[in-house]
């Protein structure tokens, strides 16, 4: 069964930084989409980031400028970099690539 295991989120302060990582078991990340969700306490989930098969990276107007995705194939890992971050950042993060989801991981950003 392929499944995803996020890492990296944690508490962080107004303005600061983390680094979110996905890591998947047997999957092909060159082939498949790949992006990240955000559920924000409350509220629905929000899809953040996206990541084509192609390399096309597109963002929600909630993250341009601040967050950055990526992947690293050969290491079967998806990234998110999240920079200058707000207090409305704080919630669950959760990857998928291609069909394929995580559990989430929660960030935490504290005034």
């Amino acid at each position: 069964q392929v499944h995803l295991v996020e890492s990296g989120g944690g508490l962080v302060q107004v303005g600061g930084s983390l680094r979110l990582s996905c890591v998947g078991s047997e999957i092909n990340f060159r082939l498949k989409n790949a992006g990240w969700y955000h559920q924000a306490p409350g509220k629905q989930r929000e899809l953040i980031a996206t990541i084509a098969a192609g390399g096309a990276k597109e963002y929600a107007d909630s993250v341009k400028g601040r967050f950055t995705i990526s992947r690293d194939s050969a290491k079967r890992t998806l990234f998110l970099q999240m920079n200058s971050l707000k207090s409305e950042d704080t919630g669950v993060y959760s990857c998928f690539v291609g069909s394929a989801w995580g559990q989430g991981t929660q960030v935490t950003v504290s005034p």
